[in-house]
């Protein structure tokens, strides 16, 4: 596929004029952000001396280029950036090299590889469009529902590969295939095989070979006030996950509402099947089979929006039933600022879990948020959102999160971010299923973005 693809670029470029392929250029687009990032993480725990603090200042953000179309033919390349400075004592390597650090200072998310500055060639591929087809491959920031960017961080994911798809006006359909072999976590350099990157040092322990790829097939319709889409992630002999949702939106002369469904469906497949079922896996034995269901009703009134959202992931001590989230999705609607966190997201880290995506969880979401355009304060909104999830394997009692935001656009350029973040028993889960629970956690986070 990206020898399919370069070679069609570059015939064009030889059998068409010099103007021409340097018009790509000369009418392209620059674009990037600069964010500045602050972030403060502390945390609480009954053991004595597990007390925990740690900060973090950081600049970095992105700087890419856009070709313009030759025949369809057009080209993008993105450079990202994170630099830490002012760094003293526990350092938060959230917003540097976290992932960096886990994969290769043997599991040490804040050590000197983890607070070492990076730059990265995050996005370079070649894309074809012809009316409502489209092609492409190379890396790329990719936004499903189980492999995201995480956009809102210093720096997205991103991934590599070729995807394909197909509009179909008339019926309000999009059809898309992809064929993903690398994933580039947030807080790294560098570009992992996808299905290593979610076991780590297990891959070939569980999967029987130390490398795979990962399938998505997709769907996604709309019509009128409904939407809906299905996606498929299938990665040989590991893992596959089908997801679903439905969406009604209703409006009339002063709100607007919206209800929604989701789905996930897991199951380990092949020789992870067989593996992970074995006496002493990573698992303790256990194959993945899980299932996940979410609902939510939302109201728009003016300037406020009110949200209300329950989740439950259903519960079987025989099977790993937490859902699997290696690359950064972060789906369901009682997901919460610190759900699906960095943690599980590292390098070999696939099989873990946290809050809402545990399995036996049953968690409820109320959010609102308020715009102040009509006081005069133009571009002021506070966003404040709880949750309480609740699971009997959580000792110390429910997880109780609450977030609260100030945020401020100047225009579609500047905004600065204000978050506070609380969370009581704040909960994760290991890949055989045990269960740890913090006695509090909280953190701070100031976010200064310019786009241009």
């Amino acid at each position: 596929m990206r020898k399919l693809l370069i070679g069609t670029l570059l015939g064009i470029v030889y059998v068409h004029s010099a103007d021409n392929v340097a018009s790509m250029f000369e009418e392209g687009k620059a674009y990037g952000n600069i964010k500045y990032y602050y972030i403060q993480t502390d945390k609480q725990n009954d053991i004595p001396h597990k007390d925990t603090s740690a900060n973090a200042n950081a600049i970095g953000g992105t700087l890419g280029y856009k070709t313009a179309p030759l025949y369809g033919i057009s080209a993008q390349a993105t450079f990202m950036t994170t630099n830490g400075f002012g760094l003293s004592g526990a350092v938060d390597t959230s917003i540097l090299g976290r992932d960096n650090g886990v994969r290769l200072d043997n599991g040490n998310p804040s050590g000197d590889i983890a607070q070492k500055s990076f730059t990265v060639l995050g996005e370079a591929f070649v894309n074809y469009d012809y009316n409502n087809f489209f092609i492409n491959y190379g890396r790329q920031v990719v936004k499903t529902p189980l492999i995201d960017a995480k956009t809102v961080r210093m720096l997205p994911s991103a991934v590599q590969g070729a995807r394909v798809g197909y509009h179909i006006e008339d019926q309000g359909l999009t059809l898309e295939g992809d064929y993903l072999t690398h994933f580039k976590q947030r807080t790294s350099n560098d570009f992992i095989n996808i299905v290593e990157h979610a076991l780590g040092a297990n891959t070939k322990a569980i999967t029987g070979d130390t490398k795979g790829d990962l399938l998505v097939a997709s769907l996604l319709w709309k019509h009128d006030q409904f939407s809906a889409s299905a996606y498929d992630y299938y990665a040989k002999n590991f893992l596959n996950s089908v997801y679903a949702n439905i969406n009604y939106t209703g409006t009339n002369d002063n709100y607007t509402y919206n209800l929604g469904f989701e789905s996930i469906i897991q199951r380990s497949i092949g020789t992870a099947n067989t593996n992970l079922s074995s006496v002493g896996s990573l698992t303790g034995g256990k194959k993945i089979n899980t299932e996940a269901f979410s609902f939510k009703g939302d109201i728009h009134y003016q300037e406020s929006s009110f949200m209300m959202g329950y989740t439950y992931i259903s519960s079987d001590d025989s099977v790993h039933d937490s859902l699997v989230l290696p690359w950064d999705g972060t789906p369901l609607y009682t997901n919460m600022i610190t759900s699906n966190d960095l943690f599980v997201s590292n390098y070999g880290k696939g099989l873990t879990a946290d809050s809402i995506y545990i399995g036996g969880t049953k968690s409820f979401k109320f959010s609102y948020t308020q715009g102040y355009d009509f006081t005069g304060f133009k571009g002021i909104k506070t966003s404040f959102a709880y949750m309480i999830a609740d699971n009997d394997k959580f000792t110390k009692g429910k997880q109780k999160d609450f977030n609260v935001v100030l945020s401020y656009k100047y225009d579609k350029h500047f905004s600065v971010a204000l978050k506070g973040i609380f969370v009581k028993n704040n909960t994760s889960a290991r890949e055989d299923g045990t269960i740890s629970q913090l006695d509090d956690f909280q953190q701070y986070r100031v976010i200064a973005n310019y786009r241009f």
